[in-house]
C-alpha cells in the first residue's frame, strides 16, 4: 500500500468514526466532555415521556376511551369500560353491529393505550 492509499483509508476511517459520534481522547487523563444542560434537559424530557407512555393511570385511560367515543358518534351510555396497566377492555351493548369495531378502533387511539378486549355486543 502506497502513502496516498494509507492516508485516505485513515481519513475514510476517521470521517466514519466522527460521523458514527465516536470522540477520541488527546491524552490519557483526558475526561469526556460534560453534557450541556440542553443535552440533559431532553434525554429527561424523552425518558419522562417514555415513562409517561407506559404508566398513564388507568383512570385516565378510561376518561379519554369515553371521551373518543364521544368523537366518534357512539352511545357510550351501555358500554362497561375497564384499563388494567393500558389494556382496555370494552362490557356492554350497542345498537349497530358496525358500532363494535367503530369502538375498538376509538378506544386504540387513546395515548397509553395498549391494548383492546373488546367484549361488546349488539342489542337484541
Amino acid at each position: 500500500m502506497n502513502g496516498n492509499s494509507a492516508r485516505r483509508l485513515i481519513g475514510a476511517m476517521l470521517v466514519v468514526a466522527m460521523a458514527s459520534g465516536a470522540t477520541f481522547a488527546t491524552s490519557a487523563n483526558a475526561q469526556p466532555p460534560a453534557n450541556t444542560p440542553a443535552d440533559t434537559a431532553t434525554a429527561q424530557m424523552a425518558t419522562r415521556s417514555a415513562t409517561a407512555l407506559r404508566h398513564r393511570p388507568d383512570r385516565a385511560i378510561i376518561i379519554d376511551v369515553r371521551r373518543a367515543f364521544r368523537r366518534a358518534g357512539l352511545d357510550d351510555s351501555r358500554i362497561r369500560v375497564r384499563a388494567h396497566f393500558g389494556v382496555v377492555t370494552l362490557n356492554g351493548t350497542v345498537p349497530e353491529r358496525a358500532q363494535i369495531a367503530r369502538a375498538t378502533r376509538a378506544a386504540r387511539s387513546v395515548l397509553g393505550v395498549t391494548g383492546v378486549q373488546n367484549r361488546l355486543t349488539t342489542m337484541r
